[in-house]
């Protein structure tokens, strides 16, 4: 059985390390370095990497798109993105070690046809047909796609009795939750986004996300930067936090977590226990570059360390903006 990942938009992701970054100014840096990314790309190598079988599908520009040819390749992923003429994105990370932060420009990317567009609906009908449970549609829309294609892709997967994850933003996460993905993920940003209103605490982020519930989602998976991240389903909500560890880039740690969330789903864990594993992956991957996780007794001790409580007002004391969350952007 197979686990499918979307990715409407990969990008070639080029992190450039910068020590003491600074704007309005001449930055020199020390390194440079490129990986196939897009936030399915990301969830498909993660999973593969730790010996699920999995197949990856979406648009994906037909020129220079090598360094996802040797991708696929070395992790055994099964290609089946539709390939679509010109480059794909660019994606730049500015990594500053010192102070462990992470600046991003991301690039808008390639614009499909209606032909292609069916194409992706084709694709996606046929794999929901096939021995494959669990499909993940991630990241954003590319430029030109409606806003209304993850919640059209999600009713074909889950008419074909299949299980669906959705991290997305914008106007594709309101889309998208209408049509009840079996896990959502939003963070704590574009939950506010979606809600409309500033989500100040704990039990107000909890609040919204159960809310979500409401509305046929199984499990709402809710990233709150320093403060963890929230794991909600119809009995408990419950939060996660990772210990500390040394940080190399926090790029892809969100899409750790949604890995590691489908690699518990697969092994029948409980909501604890999947938050666990799930946080465990989004703090292993920020210790490695490009999409890939440490050694096995690595990802295991930090799982052994991450910290599981029940959300309750005893420790919703601090109020919070989502826009000043530091730490792991889980």
């Amino acid at each position: 059985m197979s686990i499918v990942t979307l990715t409407l938009n990969p990008a070639i992701d080029q992190t450039i390390f910068i020590n003491d970054f600074q704007l309005e100014t001449v930055n020199r840096a020390y390194d440079l370095k490129n990986h196939a990314g897009g936030k399915g790309v990301n969830v498909a190598s993660l999973l593969a990497a730790t010996g699920h079988k999995v197949v990856a599908t979406g648009f994906l520009g037909d020129q220079n798109a090598e360094i996802f040819d040797r991708l696929f390749a070395e992790k055994q992923i099964d290609d089946q993105f539709i390939r679509i003429p010109g480059q794909p994105r660019v994606g730049i990370k500015i990594s500053d070690q010192q102070t462990q932060r992470t600046t991003e420009i991301n690039l808008p990317g390639l614009t499909p046809t209606n032909a292609q567009l069916a194409a992706i609906h084709t694709t996606i009908t046929r794999l929901a047909a096939e021995n494959n449970q669990w499909f993940i549609l991630a990241g954003n829309v590319p430029p030109g796609i409606p806003s209304t294609i993850y919640g059209q892709l999600i009713e074909i997967i889950q008419a074909a009795g299949k299980q669906v994850v959705l991290d997305t933003s914008g106007e594709a996460l309101r889309y998208g939750l209408a049509a009840a993905p079996t896990i959502a993920k939003p963070n704590l940003a574009e939950l506010e986004q979606f809600v409309g209103y500033p989500l100040t605490s704990e039990q107000a982020a909890e609040k919204a996300g159960r809310e979500l519930l409401n509305h046929g989602i199984k499990i709402v998976v809710i990233s709150m930067g320093e403060h963890g991240a929230l794991f909600i389903d119809a009995e408990q909500s419950l939060v996660a936090i990772p210990p500390s560890v040394a940080v190399q880039s926090t790029v892809g740690a969100g899409d750790a977590m949604v890995a590691g969330l489908v690699a518990a789903q697969t092994q029948g864990l409980d909501l604890a226990a999947s938050a666990r594993l799930a946080t465990a992956f989004a703090a292993a991957k920020i210790t490695q570059l490009g999409s890939n996780l440490p050694a096995n007794e690595i990802v295991a001790q930090i799982q052994a360390e991450v910290v599981v409580r029940p959300c309750n007002a005893q420790h919703d004391v601090l109020q919070w903006n989502s826009s000043q969350l530091k730490g792991v952007p889980l």
